[in-house]
């Protein structure tokens, strides 16, 4: 494996406008650019596609849909299929902003490797249990895999969001993985060490 992308990113003074107003707010945000905002701003009618599903799946309020996931709900989804897709970029990525949302150090890790062994609720190893089979087996899924997400809280529309998601990043994780897509060096520490007031 080369230790480089497989296909140039461009500049950020080269992207058009509605784009570049993005990728500055996000790294005005964050402090960094994330190397998929530049990776698929390659193609900018996709990349506007693309980031308007993520939005849509990750941050329904900003398409004015209310949601009973929570963020860290939401990450631990895409942590635990992107570590089933070997999607370096996305655990990397996305374990972070896990790490974060729940404020706990070490889910990420723990969730990435075995999620049946993590140190998580049993509503949330009910949620990924599905995602799990979405992820792998989707053809597979029966009325029978909604009785536990019922039994714990979740209704259909929630159910419909943690298929979403596991199927957009399996889209996101093989972009990602052929294209050679490498995690910043910021995001391996986020979230590991508490923040001190």
């Amino acid at each position: 494996m080369t230790a480089t992308p497989r296909f140039p990113a461009p500049e950020i003074k080269d992207l058009p406008d509605d784009i570049k107003a993005k990728v500055l707010e996000v790294q005005e945000k964050a402090g960094f650019v994330p190397n998929v905002f530049l990776a698929f701003a390659r193609r900018p009618a996709e990349w506007r596609a693309f980031f308007a599903y993520h939005d849509a799946l990750m941050a329904p309020e900003s398409v004015g849909r209310t949601s009973n996931l929570s963020k860290g709900d939401r990450e631990m989804i895409v942590t635990v299929t992107s570590a089933a897709n070997s999607c370096l970029y996305c655990v990397v990525a996305h374990g972070a902003l896990l790490r974060i949302y729940e404020k706990k150090p070490l889910v990420a890790d723990q969730v990435a490797v075995n999620y049946r062994k993590a140190d998580i609720t049993p509503r949330e190893r009910a949620m990924l249990d599905f995602a799990m089979k979405v992820c792998r087996h989707s053809d597979d899924v029966n009325d029978a895999d909604f009785e536990p997400l019922h039994a714990h809280g979740f209704d259909d529309e929630d159910i419909w969001d943690i298929a979403a998601i596991t199927a957009f990043f399996g889209l996101s994780n093989r972009m990602a993985s052929f294209s050679n897509m490498l995690p910043n060096a910021e995001f391996y520490l986020m979230g590991r060490i508490p923040k001190t007031k």
